[in-house]
């Protein structure tokens, strides 16, 4: 990233997202760790904790194991962010789906939080088009 002010932008929501990934570990930490073996069986469980016991092993809700692939760049500026900008929306409606399926107020308070965060990432990403560094996002036009 060229812009100095936009280097800090990005370190801020990068530091903040490692802290997400911190309390969900937690959040599933609390959930599983008192677990008894009927409970485990029961509630489709038993594959992970083969693997992982209880322990924190970053796999998406299908099972797909946590990859860099995830991490998308193109090494332009405006693609990077925009990138960025609609992997914030993606966490939103994430979590947006967990809020439908939790009743645990433990589980639903900061989801909600980690919820409103990814919107103000998303905002925060658009930062860059407002300041005076002044990224344009340009008129492309398909030619055949």
């Amino acid at each position: 990233m060229p812009y100095g002010e936009v280097k800090g932008l990005l370190t801020d929501i990068g530091t903040e997202e490692l802290a997400h990934f911190e309390m969900i570990s937690a959040i599933l930490y609390q959930l599983t760790k008192d677990l008894s073996i009927e409970e485990i069986k029961a509630s489709g469980f038993d594959t992970y904790f083969v693997d992982h016991t209880t322990g924190i092993y970053p796999v998406a809700a299908s099972g797909a194991p946590f990859t860099a692939a995830y991490f998308q760049s193109k090494g332009d500026i405006i693609t990077d962010i925009q990138e960025d900008m609609a992997a914030e929306q993606k966490a939103r409606t994430t979590y947006d789906n967990i809020l439908r399926l939790a009743d645990d107020p433990d589980v639903r308070d900061p989801i909600r939080f980690l919820r409103e965060r990814e919107i103000v990432h998303y905002q925060r990403f658009g930062e860059p088009y407002r300041s005076k560094c002044r990224i344009k996002i340009p008129l492309i036009v398909w030619r055949e």
